[in-house]
């Protein structure tokens, strides 16, 4: 099904570094290697689940993507358009095809502002709609999000964290977008939430064609939302496959690790797995390990680890991986 979709977003060589500056004239002394050096895919209509530890790069990813970064060197095309070169009008107008919907409720709905004002900005913005067509615009997608569209003139305060989540959504589809980047959307919600905002999310793909990256810690919650799914590592895409297929027959040892700590509701079976306990932290990305950016971890790694960095390629039909072990 994978192959028959053509690629709506492709990520060629990106990498996202944040100089580190020193002393009183702030002399640059190196870089933070946030996203280093990624390539991948998004198919047009799908949803693709990005996982890995805190301070793995995924969400630096999700924005140098949709260029709320600017990137550091390689490209992103959206439609066969490359966004990092566009500037001014071009820009703004391709923005329209890319939207966000930030982790924390709380931190990302201006509170000055009402709830029909913040769904209406994009409009007003990107001059789509004025007036009594902007206020019906307004209340469809509230309508859409499964909110009462006379709340429009209530403030962000005077609604729970499930319902924030909700307007940040319809903010985000309020300009009809192909691609969004979904940060962890979840994750600040409670979890007799969560499932109501995810399968909202669901259902908007189906009525609307979208396109999702979908950030998240939650394993489980990727897995149920996501066709295929890269696992990121230090600023780098370990592997990238069917969802799935990584589940039940993950490649790279990290993948590995990460996947034998998500619970299986069954007592037999949770009784006999094997937990992969990963020891050590996780290097600093000013800082990364000389050859493969996992040799400080691995329970496998092998010499050759520790001088070259491995190959990211393509071991099979739609799965990605970055293993000197994976033959």
């Amino acid at each position: 099904m994978a192959a028959e979709r053509e690629a709506l977003v492709q990520v060629r060589n990106l990498k996202k570094y944040f100089p580190i500056n020193r002393g009183v004239i702030q002399r640059h002394v190196g870089d933070v290697k946030a996203v280093d050096d990624i390539s991948f895919d998004i198919l047009r209509g799908e949803t693709l689940g990005m996982v890995g530890e805190s301070g793995c790069g995924k969400t630096t990813a999700g924005r140098t993507i949709i260029r709320l970064y600017e990137a550091t060197s390689g490209s992103v095309l959206v439609n066969d358009v490359d966004i990092s070169k566009l500037r001014g009008g071009e820009l703004r107008q391709m923005r329209r095809q890319m939207q966000m919907i930030f982790q924390d409720p709380y931190a990302s709905l201006n509170p000055r502002m009402t709830v029909g004002s913040i769904i209406a900005e994009p409009l007003e913005v990107h001059r789509v709609a004025f007036g009594k067509e902007k206020l019906e615009r307004v209340q469809e997608l509230l309508r859409l999000v499964g909110l009462n569209p006379y709340f429009a003139n209530r403030y962000p305060h005077e609604f729970s964290g499930g319902q924030r989540q909700r307007i940040g959504i319809a903010r985000a589809l309020a300009l009809n977008p192909d691609l969004i980047v979904c940060d962890e959307p979840i994750s600040s919600l409670d979890v007799s939430i969560q499932a109501q905002v995810v399968n909202l999310m669901e259902e908007l793909q189906q009525q609307m064609g979208l396109t999702y990256l979908f950030i998240a810690h939650d394993l489980s919650m990727v897995r149920h939302i996501s066709d295929r799914m890269a696992v990121m590592y230090l600023g780098k895409v370990v592997e990238l496959t069917d969802r799935d297929e990584i589940y039940l027959n993950p490649l790279h040892p990290y993948t590995q690790a990460l996947m034998s700590a998500v619970p299986v509701p069954d007592p037999v079976i949770e009784e006999e797995r094997k937990r992969i306990i990963l020891e050590g932290d996780l290097p600093s990305p000013a800082h990364p390990p000389v050859g493969c950016n996992f040799n400080t971890r691995c329970p496998v790694a092998m010499e050759q680890c520790f001088e070259a960095e491995p190959e990211y390629r393509e071991v099979k039909p739609g799965h990605w991986v970055a293993c000197f072990r994976v033959p």
